[in-house]
């Protein structure tokens, strides 16, 4: 017996992993397979002109899926956890009531939180920020501390530096809530279903270290420089990005080009690192080698599954 789309919504595809495991190639094969489009989840391929550093997937690699969320943003805007939510569910929506299947693909962690789990952003109050900030100043750390202790002891008990003490004061004053009761559980916000990309670590290693020898090949250093005319360190996010970081100094002349390879490389696996680290915290992702000759059948198999809210 069929159902009717409002009875049983299909679940989002999120296609999650470490940076270069073949996520935006896998994200293309399942929109194919099961008539999706796909909805970047990369905070740094929302800039545009930010191609080559972020390996951001070129018009012929789409090969016609549509892709949502790409080059949506100036490179000196700064990226928006809240904002992206707002966005990425507003995506869902849209591909879902035409029939289609949502597919997210992206290894910024927090963003595919935001957008598959129930996560609430409280908002801001610059003024009362401020008045804590010059408390803070004027008479140190353990006064607030203190206060925190007494409206909120389990952020207390967690958060150790002023900025994130003086923002969860902030919060309980905006909101009358402790800070504590917006950190997220782990409960899909509509049915999903994640999968990752297991990966071999030396072979990745290895991958990445080729993958930014050949960003530099295709002309990585002449896309800062177009970027950086464009305000690019004026950009508090994009302005620290993998690579353009370093290729910045290279203009500047403050470091030559192979030492901004190297350090490039070695961030990105370190930042690999902790991508692996974070999504292997999340025990509903389905995982599968990167390399497996069955990779499309299994994860279709898998986007098509029983796993479903929870």
């Amino acid at each position: 017996m069929s159902h009717s789309p409002q009875e049983r919504p299909l679940p989002v595809i999120a296609v999650v992993g470490p940076t270069g495991s073949g996520k935006s190639d896998l994200g293309v094969s399942l929109a194919l397979a099961l008539d999706g489009e796909v909805i970047n989840a990369d905070a740094l391929q929302f800039y545009r002109g930010m191609d080559i550093g972020t390996a951001k997937i070129n018009v012929e690699e789409r090969k016609g899926v549509p892709h949502h969320l790409l080059d949506t943003m100036d490179v000196t805007q700064e990226a928006s956890v809240a904002d992206f939510q707002e966005e990425c569910r507003a995506a869902i929506m849209d591909i879902h009531s035409r029939g289609k299947r949502a597919i997210l693909v992206g290894g910024s962690g927090l963003y595919v939180r935001a957008a598959l789990d129930v996560l609430e952003f409280p908002g801001t109050d610059p003024a009362l920020r401020k008045r804590l900030e010059g408390e803070c100043e004027a008479h140190g750390l353990a006064p607030l501390r203190a206060r925190l202790e007494e409206v909120d002891p389990v952020s207390a008990a967690r958060l150790g530096d002023a900025r994130r003490v003086i923002r969860a004061l902030e919060v309980h004053g905006l909101t009358g809530r402790p800070f504590s009761s917006f950190m997220p559980q782990r409960e899909y916000f509509q049915p999903s279903v994640q999968i990752g990309l297991s990966v071999d670590r030396e072979e990745l290693r290895e991958r990445l270290a080729v993958r930014v020898h050949r960003m530099v090949d295709a002309g990585l250093q002449q896309e800062v420089e177009r970027l950086d005319a464009l305000g690019l360190r004026h950009g508090k996010t994009a302005s620290r990005a993998l690579g353009y970081s370093q290729f910045l100094k290279v203009l500047d002349g403050h470091m030559e080009v192979e030492a901004a390879v190297e350090e490039t490389i070695v961030a990105t696996r370190q930042f690999a690192r902790r991508q692996l680290t974070w999504f292997r915290g999340d025990p509903r992702i389905t995982w599968l080698d990167w390399q497996d000759s069955e990779l499309l059948a299994k994860a279709v198999a898998s986007a098509n599954g029983t796993q479903s809210s929870g």
